[in-house]
């Protein structure tokens, strides 16, 4: 798969979401999967979509002790989708563990999903960090240690802001796996988002995947509004 768009399907229902995709036919774009669909529908909605042939990410961001995380993720290898999210502020242990249970609930034969920490949510500002979280410092400091206690507990990347990712490059290599969402089109609403930027950032950073949501999702020509935000994002 190239360097994947994910289109957040943020949305209530089963029906409402594949009704969504049915407008991208023949096509089956990369889609990411959060806790309102999943939890809505249940685990269901992943086996129809990789039935259609869809890329899927499926962003839980598990975060718990250790071994509740080691068995969740064991669980969720087995659902075969493409990559996976937990939060970095559970800690090296908790990252080991979600690690440990993929590769121990990965079907033989099946590829290993990658899994990314959630570093700083891209809706969290530099005064939430510091306010609210209660975390000293600048919050790009805060993505880098995330990032580093992720590699080391053998974690493929993490999801941060486009803004972070040159830095990340410069201390960890090309290696890891970079996740951008808050991606907007230039002039867009950034809704809630705090550390948005557009296609044209991220892929001059070198951003390996992003998230892209109302945008599309909202849009009244989705898929004309995917294939432009697509080919920005792939330097066209």
């Amino acid at each position: 798969m190239k360097k994947p768009l994910y289109i957040a399907l943020d949305m209530e229902t089963k029906q409402e979401a594949l009704a969504f995709l049915d407008r991208f036919a023949p096509a089956r774009p990369a889609v990411k999967v959060g806790m309102e669909l999943f939890y809505g529908t249940g685990p269901g909605i992943i086996q129809t979509l990789k039935e259609r042939g869809h890329p899927v990410f499926l962003d839980l961001k598990c975060h718990d002790i250790p071994k509740t995380v080691e068995r969740t993720m064991r669980t969720l290898a087995s659902f075969r989708v493409d990559l996976l999210t937990i939060h970095a502020t559970g800690g090296k242990a908790m990252m080991e563990a979600a690690k440990e249970g993929l590769m121990k609930g990965t079907p033989p034969g099946q590829t290993l999903p990658k899994c990314v920490a959630v570093t700083a949510l891209t809706s969290t500002s530099q005064r939430q960090w510091n306010e609210e979280l209660f975390i000293k410092g600048e919050l790009g400091d805060g993505v880098f240690h995330f990032t580093d206690l992720a590699l080391q507990a053998g974690l493929d990347g993490v999801v941060c802001s486009v803004r972070e990712v040159e830095g990340l490059r410069r201390r960890f290599g090309a290696s890891v796996y970079t996740v951008t969402p808050g991606i907007r089109m230039t002039g867009s609403d950034a809704h809630d988002q705090k550390r948005a930027a557009t296609p044209v950032e991220a892929h001059a950073v070198g951003s390996n995947a992003i998230v892209v949501g109302r945008g599309i999702t909202q849009s009244n020509r989705p898929l004309e509004t995917y294939e432009k935000i697509y080919k920005e994002w792939m330097g066209e």
